[in-house]
This record gives structure tokens, sequence and C-alpha cells, in this order.
């Protein structure tokens, strides 16, 4: 997730390219802005043809166009936005069932309740991999025992198979008598939010927006871009190259863009910073367990937070 200054300096928002979609469309709007050039100059050679074409054909196709961006443009933010939400609950999840083993048992020694919160935070690691589809077994082996650990690394889905050890763990507790039997509904009604936490995650992973409406899309922006020059040089003559190229970066990049933010997991500059939401879990509990020492939040680099 890019990090810039609240108060965002002129200069910032023009040259900045932190961020910027231009380090991936620049060749593609490059391509175009010497496609016009070569149009222009063979316009001046033959100008019969510049004076035979218009604007009128690109401008419709240009309108109709932008909706069409705009509108999937929308639907990859709201995943995102939703991807966020669902993480902001995770949070809110976590600090609770922490706080209600650290409050509510009756008995349990404080290595037990430490075991049980560590594994609430091994949860937000195990499923930060999983949607990365990354390795677990590190930051598995950080808050579990060795053996435990071991066998979550073999799971198909180790924050499921997570959940599953954790409901088994409170179900224990009321057996002992440690855990009123109302208080343990309420646990369990926590642990049934962190799955639809869960479901919805993989949902926005494993469903991506429709190929054929991608393709349709990208299809559109190239024969758009490609019919720009033509349709301008009559009316433009040499300015034709410089507004081939704003165009051509507005369009690709909006293409480009949606296509960034559509998978809001990634490790790309505009996905969330799902490293630094569990380093947050990491103090937010540690805090609750009284821990002396707490590990700092994680740091933008380069103006990028992961």
């Amino acid at each position: 997730m890019i990090v810039h200054p609240t108060s965002r300096p002129l200069g910032l928002m023009l040259f900045t390219l932190k961020g910027s979609i231009v380090p991936v469309i620049w060749k593609r709007v490059l391509t175009m802005v010497l496609l016009a050039v070569a149009v222009v100059a063979a316009a001046h050679r033959l100008p019969a043809i510049a004076t035979e074409l218009n604007a009128t054909t690109p401008a419709l196709m240009g309108l109709t166009l932008a909706i069409f961006l705009g509108f999937r443009n929308s639907v990859a933010y709201e995943r995102w936005w939703e991807a966020r939400t669902l993480w902001g609950e995770l949070l809110i999840v976590l600090r609770n069932l922490a706080r209600q083993t650290l409050s509510l048992t009756d008995g349990l020694e404080p290595p037990a309740q430490r075991a049980l919160v560590h594994r609430l935070i091994a949860y937000a690691h195990a499923l930060r991999h999983l949607l990365r589809g990354s390795d677990a077994a590190a930051d598995l082996r950080r808050w579990l025992p060795a053996d435990e650990a071991a066998l979550l690394a073999q799971q198909r889905n180790p924050p499921n198979a997570l959940l599953g050890q954790l409901g088994l763990a409170y179900a224990q507790l009321r057996r002992q008598g440690r855990l009123d039997s109302i208080l343990l509904a309420d646990i369990d009604a926590q642990l049934t939010r962190l799955s639809y936490v869960l479901g919805g995650c993989e949902r926005i992973r494993g469903t991506p927006i429709p190929f054929a409406y991608l393709l349709l899309l990208h299809r559109t922006v190239y024969v758009y871009c490609l019919m720009l020059p033509f349709s301008l040089v009559g009316t433009l003559g040499w300015m034709t190259p410089v507004m081939v190229g704003v165009l051509a970066y507005t369009f690709f990049g909006l293409d480009a863009l949606g296509e960034q933010i559509e998978d809001p997991f990634d490790r790309l500059p505009n996905d969330l910073a799902l490293d630094s939401l569990c380093r947050t879990i990491e103090i937010s509990l540690g805090e609750l367990l009284g821990d002396p020492e707490l590990p700092e939040p994680l740091k933008p680099q380069d103006g990028v937070l992961l």
C-alpha cells in the first residue's frame, strides 16, 4: 500500500512514480505516440488522407469505453475495500477473543492463556500466507509449538485447520469447568466470525472478474488507441502525438489500475498491507498479554507499506 504525506504537494502528485501506473504502461503509451508521429509524417506526404478522416468515431467510442472502464474499476475497488473491511473485522475479533481468553477463563494458568492467544496471532499469519500463496511455516513456528506448526504447514488450508483446533481448545476448557457454557457460546460466535472472514477472503481471491469481460475491455482499449492518430491528424496536425499520449495514458492507465487492485492480497504497491496488519495484531494482542517488549509497527519502505 502506498504511503504518502497527507499534504500531497503538487510536485508529488505530478511527478512521483511510486504508486503510479506509469511504470506499467509507459511502453504502450510510447508505442502509441510513435505511431502518431508516423501517421502525422505520412499525412504531410498524403494530405488527402488526413482531410478525409474525422474524430467523430473515436469520440463516441471513447465515451462508451470510459463508462465500461469506470464500471470495471468500481467493481475492482469494491473488491479491494471489502478485503480491507474483512481484515478490519479480523483485528476486532482477535482482540475480542484474546480479551475473553484472558479475563473469562477460570483458573487457567498464564502459560495456557498465552498459548491460546499465540494461536490467534498464528491464525492471522496463516490467513495472510494462504491469500498470498506463500509459505507459512516460518511464521507458524514463531507462534506455535514445533509439532503443531509442522502439522499445520502440511495442511492445504492452515487457517481453517487452526480454527478447528481453536474450537476444540475452547470446548476442552468448558469440559474442564474453566469456561461457562454461556461464555463458550459467545466465544464460538467469535470463532464463527473468523470463519466468515476466511470465507470472504477466499471468495475474493478465488473469484476474479470474468475473463471475457476483461478481454473485451483490453481489446477495445487497444483498438481505440490505435484509431486515435488516424482520426485526429486532420484536425490537430503535429499536436496529434501529444493528444494521443494523453488519451493513451488515461485509458491504458485505467485498464492497468483495475487489473492491479482486482486482487487486493498481492504484494503490488497498491495492494493491501497485510504484513503491516499482522504486525498490528501482534502488537495489540501482545499488549493484552502484558508483554514488556513489543515489536515496532512496520515502516514504509520507499513509500510502500507491505
